[in-house]
């Protein structure tokens, strides 16, 4: 079984487990995680025999989002502080958040984001790049990029369009709102919501219901569910966002409201973003 820093990932027969494992930092990402989730992805893919898998945090969180005492000066965990290295440098690393999501979504094995406690930022990226959804009720959401002086990358703008629409993405994005498992339900964001101590047994059956149907049809309809999704909103796209990212990291305005998130967080003892 291949060893990561920060995720945890077992099997048991068909079904695979990929678990966000910083506990202490509410699971929130950093640039080894970016990458170690990407190659968890790859690893699975290996492996024909899994043909789900549970994406889920340990501790009292699924993902607070970018860990702010991690994070360079540009609030990102996918892109070092502007001067710290040279401009293809910077290039490479504000590329690892859609590498990640990209692996995610393009993985062969049908995923389920197993969510309770946060799903914030990135975190909230990483279960939109999943194929299913469970979360448990007083699971919280929102995405502080923009608050934090930074656009939404990742490819997370084009996805969400395809899972909530251009009008309630924008809103979600630009205001930073936060929203709980049961209006994400109503956004058709989630597939089910349940109580917080039925949520493991939930994502299992759902992971259950899959199994039980044929591997190659299965495979099938996610292909062909992804090809349709991409034709509508195309992400594969989005690596343009990293040459943004790397520009708004210098506006003056932008560094100024991350500095001000990250002293009101850090602040209240928070460790997400």
């Amino acid at each position: 079984m291949t060893s990561f820093e920060t995720l945890r990932i077992d099997t048991e027969g068909e079904l695979g487990f990929l678990t966000l494992n910083r506990p202490d930092r509410l699971n929130a990402m950093n640039g080894v995680m970016l990458d170690e989730l990407a190659q968890a992805a790859h690893w699975f893919d290996q492996r024909l025999d899994v043909r789900v898998v549970i994406v889920r945090g340990a501790g009292r969180a699924f993902c607070a989002g970018a860990d702010l005492k991690g994070a360079s000066s540009s609030g990102s965990p996918s892109a070092p502080p502007p001067g710290s290295a040279s401009w293809q440098a910077r290039r490479e690393a504000s590329q690892r958040g859609l590498r990640m999501a990209n692996a995610i979504e393009q993985m062969r094995a049908v995923t389920i984001a197993q969510l309770h406690g946060y799903a914030v930022g990135g975190g909230f990226l990483l279960a939109v790049s999943c194929d299913l959804r469970v979360a448990a009720e007083g699971t919280t959401f929102f995405i502080p990029e923009v608050e934090l002086g930074i656009p939404l990358t990742w490819g997370g703008v084009p996805r969400m369009v395809r899972e909530l629409g251009p009008a309630l993405t924008k809103e979600l994005v630009m205001t930073c709102r936060r929203f709980d498992a049961r209006e994400a339900k109503e956004m058709r964001f989630l597939n089910r919501v349940v109580p917080a101590d039925r949520l493991e047994a939930e994502a299992r059956a759902l992971a259950d219901s899959v199994l039980a149907m044929p591997a190659v049809p299965v495979v099938i309809t996610k292909d062909q569910a992804n090809a349709a999704a991409e034709a509508m909103v195309p992400a594969r796209t989005a690596y343009l966002e990293g040459d943004v990212l790397i520009g708004v990291s210098s506006d003056p305005a932008s560094q100024e409201s991350r500095a001000d998130y990250a002293a009101r967080t850090l602040t209240k003892g928070g460790k997400k973003s």
